[in-house]
This record gives structure tokens, C-alpha cells and sequence, in this order.
């Protein structure tokens, strides 16, 4: 391609009008094959029709492994030991790993999970009413409680939650730069080394105890391993879920009726949070993938050696799917929406994630039935330049 056609594609990622739905730009591409777009060094496919988005998840064809030749990765971090993640990696390594990773998330454990889950959503609520209003949301509630999980399901010292949340943060922020970023994973990688250092020789009832006595001891697993794993977690397990929660309230706090109607059937909330899940679509720009192989993907030929990014946005506001997909209704079948992904990178952690959605919203909402918007709705910020879609900030008062 030269220099000419290249400077005439358009740019991703893609600038919303509209910070309640994707970009306007997804609307008009769904309507073609899979389209070349201008990244930084160089440029990749864009894929935005559901259909088209869930195959090329499905397909090994389309590799995550970000060490491969072409993958469309904007900061390119140096690989060393214990900084790779098994989220970018391919099977065979990429299905060992995860399959290690699966037995702390079943549906069993979540189950036995949600009793204390409920338990520190009921404590942060406690201190919410506590706190002069108006009070952040964000900063009060939705980024503490996943914090507070996750870092319990893994065993994180209290000394160093603070840390792991800052650096996660910065990992995942698209205006960092790639000294900023690495530095940020270098810091993470260390905290979680001497955790998984910790618990190898002293055991506990967490997460990362039991990997490492049933895995790391039998040498199915390594150390480095481990704190890759650690990590993913963390990243994957705190960020996506608070911005989540945030957004979640945000929408029933723009829309009474449907607030009121979940207020007043509380089953209601399971299928609401689904909804909210495609409604959303918070991993806007991660879903990244280079082609292995020649591929036809939606009338497009795709070459070995092609960047691909899978718009998960676009695919979960497909009108052939989900007619009025820029309308939230909690009382429509938002199943195969493709929030968690799908395949083999599928989040392993999904289940965990739906369950602390579902607990927060509907204590929230019957703790504080008052609760409201405490600036006008036009003055919400959202983080722009993420590949975490969220708020900066959600002042409320009740």
C-alpha cells in the first residue's frame, strides 16, 4: 500500500459523537466487508459486524499472540520473563494455561463467592451513607469493590492495593507512553513476584496459594507463569468491572422507568445486567488479532501476516442482531452479545464479573431508592482515551 492510499484510510480508533453509544463511523461500516483502517505504524482490518466479529474469535487462524509478525499492537512492549500474559498467547500454551486458570473461576466458586461478595458491597454501602454528599461513585464505590475482590480472590496485602490499582490503571490507558506503560508493568510484575514468592513458601486459602501448590509444585506450571497470570487477573478483573458498575448506574440513573421496574422485580436484574454488558461494550479498542494465514472474513480477503481489530463495540450494536441496539432495554434477549468475547480467549472470569454486577446494582438501588444524579447530566465525564471505556467520575447524591 503506499503512503498515499495509506494517509486516505480512516484513522483508528474511532472518535465517538455520542458518548453513549459507539462510534458513528461502526453504523456505516457494518454495512460493508471488513475495512482497512490507518493505525499507528502502519494499518490493519477493521471487523464490525457481529457475525463476523464472533468467527474471527473462534478462528486459530487469527492469532493473539502479540510477538507475531503484523500484529497491529500501537505500544510493543519487550517481552521478558513473567511479563507475557497467556491472554496473548496461542494454543497450545495459550488452552494449557487457561484451563489452570479456569478451576478458580467455575460456577461453584462464584456461587460460594457471592455470600461475601455481598457482604463488602453491604460494607462500602454502609460508609457511602456515611460520607458528606454529593459523593464520586467512581471513587467511592464502583472502583473499590472489584479491587477489593479481586485482590482478596489472589491474596494481595493491603499495603499493596493502592499500587496494583494505579498501575493498572496506566497500563490500560491509551495516553500513556511506552516508557510509562512498560514501567507500570515492570512495577505490577514485581509486586505480584514476591506474592507468588510469598505464598509458594507459605500457602493460604487464596487463589494464587492454591495455583501454586497444585501447579507450580508439580511443575505443570512455572513461577513466571503464575505472575503473568496473577497479573491478567488483576488488570482484567479490577478495571473492566468497575467501569462497568459505574456505567451500569449511570444508564438506570438516565432512565427512571426502567430503574423503577428493577427496583420493583428484582429478578429482573440477572437479564438487566446483559444488557448492560452489550449496552456498554466498556473493551472498545483490545480486541486485536494478526492473520496466520489467508483468510476470507465477510467478503474480505485478509493475508498472512494482516492486523485485524475486532470492534467489539460495533458487533454488540448490530442491528441485524439486536434491532434498536442503541436503545437499552432491560427486558430484551441480549444473549451472544460478545462483551466477555468468545472462543478460546473467551474472559475466563465472566461469570465472576456478572455476579458482582448483579449484587451491586440491586443493593445499591434498594439501599438508596433516592439515589441521583448530582450535576447535570451533560457535565458526566467519561475516560476518552482508554481501552477501557468508563467515567472519570459519577457525583451523586440521594
Amino acid at each position: 500500500m503506499s503512503a498515499c492510499d495509506q494517509h486516505q484510510l480512516a484513522a483508528w480508533p474511532m472518535p465517538r459523537t455520542c458518548p453513549y453509544a459507539p462510534p458513528d463511523a461502526y453504523r456505516d461500516l457494518r454495512e460493508d466487508a471488513p475495512t482497512r483502517v490507518r493505525i499507528r505504524g502502519g494499518d490493519a482490518w477493521l471487523v464490525t459486524r457481529h457475525a463476523d466479529v464472533r468467527r474471527a474469535l473462534n478462528d486459530n487462524r487469527f492469532s493473539a499472540d502479540d510477538q507475531q509478525p503484523g500484529f497491529p499492537l500501537r505500544i510493543q512492549l519487550p517481552p521478558e520473563p513473567g511479563v507475557m500474559s497467556f491472554s496473548r498467547m496461542d494454543d497450545p500454551e495459550h488452552g494449557r494455561l487457561r484451563r489452570m486458570a479456569l478451576t478458580e473461576f467455575t460456577a461453584r466458586r462464584t456461587r460460594a463467592l457471592r455470600p461475601e461478595v455481598e457482604l463488602l458491597v453491604d460494607h462500602l454501602l454502609d460508609e457511602l451513607e456515611r460520607r458528606p454528599r454529593p459523593v464520586d461513585l467512581v471513587t467511592e464505590f464502583a472502583v473499590r469493590l472489584p479491587a477489593l475482590v479481586i485482590a482478596r480472590m489472589l491474596g494481595v496485602p493491603e499495603r499493596d492495593e493502592a499500587d496494583f490499582t494505579e498501575q493498572s490503571r496506566v497500563v490500560l490507558s491509551q495516553e500513556a507512553g511506552p516508557e510509562e506503560t512498560y514501567a507500570a508493568f515492570v512495577t505490577m510484575t514485581r509486586l505480584l513476584d514476591r506474592l507468588v514468592t510469598e505464598r509458594t513458601a507459605d500457602p493460604r486459602d487464596d487463589l494464587v496459594s492454591r495455583l501454586a501448590t497444585r501447579y507450580v509444585a508439580s511443575g505443570e506450571l512455572t513461577h513466571d507463569e503464575l505472575v503473568a497470570m496473577a497479573r491478567f487477573f488483576l488488570v482484567a478483573g479490577h478495571e473492566t468491572t468497575a467501569h462497568q458498575i459505574a456505567l451500569s448506574v449511570l444508564s438506570l440513573l438516565r432512565d427512571p422507568g426502567q430503574q423503577a421496574e428493577l427496583r420493583a422485580d428484582p429478578s429482573l436484574f440477572k437479564p438487566a445486567v446483559e444488557e448492560l454488558l452489550r449496552y456498554w461494550s466498556i473493551s472498545q479498542d483490545n480486541q486485536v488479532r494478526v492473520a496466520v494465514d489467508d483468510i476470507e472474513l465477510g467478503g474480505a480477503h485478509i493475508r498472512k501476516g494482516e492486523g485485524v481489530v475486532l470492534a467489539i463495540p460495533a458487533a454488540n450494536h448490530d442491528e441485524s442482531v439486536y434491532p434498536g441496539a442503541e436503545r437499552l432495554d432491560i427486558h430484551r434477549d441480549a444473549a451472544g452479545h460478545l462483551a466477555f468475547g468468545f472462543g478460546p480467549h473467551l474472559c475466563p472470569g465472566a461469570s465472576l464479573a456478572r455476579m458482582e454486577l448483579e449484587v451491586c446494582l440491586s443493593r445499591l438501588f434498594a439501599r438508596f431508592p433516592a439515589l441521583r444524579l448530582a450535576v447535570p447530566v451533560e457535565d458526566v465525564r467519561f475516560r476518552e482515551n482508554t481501552l477501557v471505556y468508563g467515567l472519570e467520575e459519577l457525583p451523586v447524591t440521594w
